[in-house]
């Protein structure tokens, strides 16, 4: 009895020696997030049960092995333990008590994350190799830079353009998986204005550590700012809005403008030309086939090139942007 008393006590007091330092050496970032609350309680939680268990196996273990180590002169057996059905029925029950109640919690804390506000702001995001997006629906912008009005919630709908992103800013502390042909969502509540860093936390190919996007929390004053000074930006004639737009995506990536050879077949003069298919027939690249094409490149694909190349952008671009884009290529002549 005496020896357990003192594992005892010398359990507890490692266990606070730990769960001191490990919360003294910045585990965690700023929290900047309603839904970062949840989170890092639950997190408190495992920091405390990972200090009891550390201190209740290194303590016994050395605390044995200076206490019950073979003296010297001793030749003879250790003393023969009979197995305790109790202890073996106390280790099984306790930690499946311990289980079922961080479950519990685990449960109440994704339904708070989860917890969705009538009034929130939609953002649609999309990730690419090797880039963020986003678009603001209500208000009819773009931008490759994510603002965020503080103590509001945003509602992410988000896809991917070609494999497997996940969206996670560090300070929010909550992140989601971007898949192609899938929307998913992500709720956050910004508490603290300032600037921070979306990271992809999803290996996604040869420059998945480049793949970082500001965002910005301001007040809903300097949002509304914001808003209208990008809603300002956009051109009123559908070719420059198309030319704006083809930058913005990256379509003169892959497709030029000047005859030139690239990834893709090239814009110029496309507009009316007579297009091979790789089925061996030829069609007319009039307005409705270069909507056709922005929408669903792989239903007529170009002779030379592969299906499957060009992402498409039905759910991504809304009609006056498809509308737009092609207006901007029958002008390349």
């Amino acid at each position: 009895m005496k020896h357990a008393v003192v594992i005892a006590i010398l359990v507890i007091l490692c266990t606070f020696l730990v769960h001191t330092g490990l919360t003294n050496i910045g585990l965690l970032p700023l929290q900047a997030s309603v839904q970062a609350v949840a989170v890092d309680q639950l997190m408190g939680i495992h920091i405390w049960l990972i200090s009891f268990l550390f201190s209740l196996i290194m303590v016994t273990l050395v605390y044995s092995l200076i206490v019950f180590r073979r003296k010297k002169g001793e030749t003879g057996d250790g003393a023969h333990i009979v197995g305790s059905s109790g202890l073996e029925v106390a280790w099984t029950v306790i930690p499946l008590l311990a289980v079922i109640t961080l479950a519990y919690i685990g449960a109440r804390s994704l339904g708070e994350v989860r917890r969705i506000d009538p009034s929130a702001l939609q953002v649609k995001v999309i990730g690419g190799q090797w880039y963020w997006q986003f678009q603001y629906p209500e208000f009819g912008v773009m931008s490759t830079e994510l603002y965020l009005p503080v103590d509001r919630q945003v509602d992410l709908q988000m896809t991917s353009k070609d494999v497997i992103h996940s969206f996670w800013v560090p300070e929010f502390r909550v992140k989601q998986d971007l898949i192609p042909g899938r929307t998913t969502d992500l709720r956050i509540t910004p508490t603290i204005i300032g600037k921070y860093k979306v990271l992809c936390a999803e290996l996604c190919g040869t420059s998945h550590a480049y793949m970082e996007g500001a965002v910005f929390v301001v007040s809903q004053q300097d949002f509304e700012s914001w808003v209208k000074t990008q809603q300002s930006s956009i051109p009123m004639d559908p070719v420059l809005r198309g030319e704006q737009l083809a930058q913005q995506y990256g379509c003169t990536n892959c497709h030029s403008v000047d005859g030139s050879s690239k990834i893709g077949p090239t814009w110029y003069e496309l507009f009316e030309s007579e297009v091979e298919l790789d089925n061996g027939t030829y069609v007319v690249a009039d307005h409705e086939y270069l909507i056709r094409s922005i929408i669903n490149p792989n239903l007529q694909v170009v002779e030379g090139y592969s299906a499957n190349m060009m992402p498409p952008f039905e759910d991504t671009l809304d009609q006056p942007a498809i509308e737009a884009l092609a207006a901007y290529i029958e002008s390349l002549k």
